[in-house]
């Protein structure tokens, strides 16, 4: 079998590293211009140099969001900080302007130019036109594309494709939503976007409400898992696996991450996977996840299985998340992190670690930094030690193990 990448997301250099550490081969990362998650922390030159140079020490790549749809003001600096992009070690920029790729071309010709999904493209001809005419390097194929589309493409297009497999899917067309524009003059397509989609939206008549669900209604698709597909897109051609959510945080990043390398390396081996194995994985995939998920598109799903339908904001929330280990101690079998959920005497509690198979153990005690024992630790962030039966390392996930 080839190989393919997972690309993976992050809002700041710690995700970033996590990302590389969990088994990402490329991330994909914004800076603090030109790029559409304009609220995630993202990165300065200086962060993006550093992102570099510690991808480069695990053979993983870096990507960088220049994916703005960009206005006559919008050009200011541009050519300078491509340049700078190329100079600190950046692999490939992600572009969704013809003009923005001209540039690239022109002042970095070592940086690989990958087309935005906001670019829609769902055929052939469209891939092999931006690769021929515009020396696009790879397309991002758009989110409304099938499975049967996705194999058309990459069986006649002459340029490497990319995949999204998990993540936020947008209510619009590839992306290119002025809801946001509308409601909150808040640009979208410049960095702006408020997520209005996902506002709780109710039904009136004149100034009569007529919603009758005790639940709310969004405009908004549940988030992207494609587990169950990622084989069929292995098989299809598909060059590299998206996983989107730079603001997602660090706990999402690890598990989401850490779960698709193991799929995809199991696929890899060349044997076809058992609905055991499959139902397994995606079990592993949605440990990190907020929301509810569905296939996307690949399948054409429709309707509530495909809908943000809920009956209030925060029922989902993800209270798995424990901590990560900052201190191992070989000598008393003990590691300390920074608590960030509820944990007491006698839960079972699992450790995420890169490329090992997650390990469980039963916490027999906690003390905090007097070392006083405690039955629960409920304050978030305080600093705590547990025993442990394994070795771990600094940078290891701790999460309660799901019912």
């Amino acid at each position: 079998m080839r190989t393919v990448e997972l690309l993976a997301p992050a809002g700041d250099l710690n995700r970033c590293k996590t990302a590389i550490r969990f088994g990402a081969d490329a991330v994909y990362i914004g800076g603090q211009s030109f790029s559409l998650r304009s609220r995630a922390s993202n990165f300065t030159l200086a962060d993006i140099e550093e992102a570099c140079l510690f991808a480069k020490e695990y053979g993983s790549h870096i990507h960088v969001t220049v994916n703005m749809i960009p206005h006559e003001e919008d050009f200011e600096g541009l050519e300078t900080y491509i340049k700078e992009l190329e100079r600190v070690g950046v692999t490939a920029v992600i572009v969704a302007s013809a003009a923005i790729m001209n540039i690239v071309r022109k002042v970095a010709p070592s940086l690989e130019i990958h087309c935005s999904t906001q670019l829609s493209v769902t055929n052939a001809q469209t891939a092999n036109f931006y690769h021929e005419e515009l020396g696009i390097n790879r397309v991002v194929l758009a989110r409304e594309c099938t499975l049967e589309n996705v194999r058309e493409i990459t069986k006649a297009s002459t340029i490497d494709t990319e995949a999204f497999i998990h993540g936020g899917m947008c209510v619009n067309y590839s992306g290119r939503c002025t809801l946001s524009n509308r409601m909150t003059l808040r640009d979208a397509n410049r960095g702006g976007c408020a997520q209005s989609c996902r506002w709780e939206y109710r039904l009136f008549e004149k100034k009569k409400e007529i919603t009758t669900s005790k639940t709310y209604f969004t405009m908004g698709s549940r988030d992207l898992c494609a587990a169950q597909e990622l084989e069929q897109l292995i098989h299809a051609g598909v060059t590299s696996f998206k996983i989107e959510g730079r603001m997602k945080t660090e706990y999402y990043v690890a598990s989401v991450v850490s779960a698709y390398r193991h799929l995809i390396d199991r696929i890899l081996e060349g044997t076809p996977l058992t609905e055991e194995e499959c139902n397994f994985y995606q079990k592993e995939i949605l440990k990190g996840e907020n929301r509810a998920v569905c296939n996307g598109l690949y399948t054409n799903e429709r309707g509530d299985n495909s809908l943000i339908l809920h009956m209030n904001s925060d029922q989902e929330v993800n209270h798995d998340f424990i901590g990560k280990v900052e201190i191992y101690d070989p000598d008393t079998k003990s590691f300390f992190f920074r608590c960030r959920n509820v944990v007491k005497v006698g839960d079972t509690l699992e450790i995420l670690s890169p490329k090992k198979e997650n390990r469980n153990f039963v916490v027999e005690w906690i003390q905090d930094e007097d070392k006083n024992y405690l039955e629960e630790c409920k304050n978030p962030m305080r600093f705590i030690e547990m025993p442990v039966p394994f070795e771990m390392e600094p940078g290891d996930i701790i999460r309660r193990i799901s019912k």
